[in-house]
């Protein structure tokens, strides 16, 4: 019995971390600059082999552990750019497969508030455009799932996101859609079997993919309380073959739920304190994840306002 896939935690810290970042309807004010560290826990035991619901003996429970660099700067009050480099740590908890660690991926994003309609101190609606694009910060390979630490390929992803809040109760409701289309990745082999076939060449042909993001929840008084859902549907590939192991251009879809809590301290207003939790509820070559989330942001004013 071999390994299986799941999907690296830290490839989604886009839609862990979400205080004004690409997948939400906040922004950072123009000359202030949001920057900190966001440690995550992931675990698993089951996954989902294809359709199959089983668990592997062979590794017992996967690991991955993330310390990520973020920071957003607010160019204007419209535009922002964000950016995250993360350090990743993988292990098993049986068997003889040792675990990786190292820098991921860069990854770089523009965020544009294109349109908003204000009804003035009642509520505001909002739309944005996302530009992003990541790449890997070193020569880690993809070819050991679910133990390495990226899929070692270099995406450029646009999104929609739309975001409605009332001013006077709090409330709000967010909805972000994203497709990301993927580089060919290279293996340290000459050759390799997936779809039914063999394929005599190091390089991979990597589907793309399509996310959506939706959450709502309380955001007034310093204080962001919300409920999320996180999709992902790969736009191809397989599924993982019965008993054999993963592969990185697998079919990897899931569904996550999840709950957010950020606090701005009242007695220092530029530091914030933020926790998230999320669980997988279904998924297709992925592991069924539990998934944990603390850090500290600082806000730099440099408009003096």
């Amino acid at each position: 019995m071999k390994l299986l896939y799941t999907v690296i935690i830290i490839c989604l810290c886009l839609f862990t971390v979400r205080a004004q970042t690409l997948t939400d309807g906040l922004m950072m004010q123009k000359d202030n600059f949001c920057t900190g560290f966001l440690y995550t826990h992931d675990q698993w035991t089951q996954y989902w082999e294809g359709s199959l619901k089983r668990d592997n003996g062979n590794i017992g429970k996967v690991t991955t552990q993330s310390l990520v660099w973020a920071g957003n700067y607010g160019i204007t009050n419209r535009l922002n750019v964000i950016a995250m480099v993360p350090y990743v740590r993988t292990k098993a908890s049986q068997g003889t497969l040792a675990g990786m660690e190292g820098l991921q991926d860069l990854t770089v994003g523009v965020k544009y508030n294109f349109f908003t309609h204000l009804r003035e101190g009642v509520s505001k609606f909002k739309l944005f455009a996302v530009a992003q694009l990541s790449t890997p910060l070193n020569d880690y390979t993809p070819d050991f799932l679910p133990l390495s630490i990226g899929m070692s390929s270099t995406n450029v992803a646009g999104r929609i996101t739309t975001f409605y809040k009332h001013d006077k109760q709090g409330w709000f409701a967010n909805a972000s859609f994203g497709y990301t289309v993927r580089s060919n990745v290279q293996l340290d082999r000459p050759s390799y079997f997936t779809n039914d076939r063999i394929y005599f060449t190091n390089e991979v042909d990597m589907p793309n993919v399509f996310d959506a993001f939706i959450s709502a929840g309380y955001l007034k008084n310093g204080l962001q309380a919300e409920v999320n859902f996180t999709g992902q549907n790969t736009l191809g590939g397989d599924d993982i073959r019965r008993q054999d192991m993963p592969f990185v251009s697998n079919r990897m879809n899931f569904s996550k739920v999840g709950v957010l809590v950020m606090y701005y301290l009242p007695a220092l207003p530029e530091l914030a304190l933020r926790a998230s939790g999320s669980y997988t509820v279904y998924g297709r070559n992925v592991g069924e994840s539990t998934t944990l989330l603390a850090g500290v942001l600082y806000t730099f004013k440099f408009n003096n306002q």
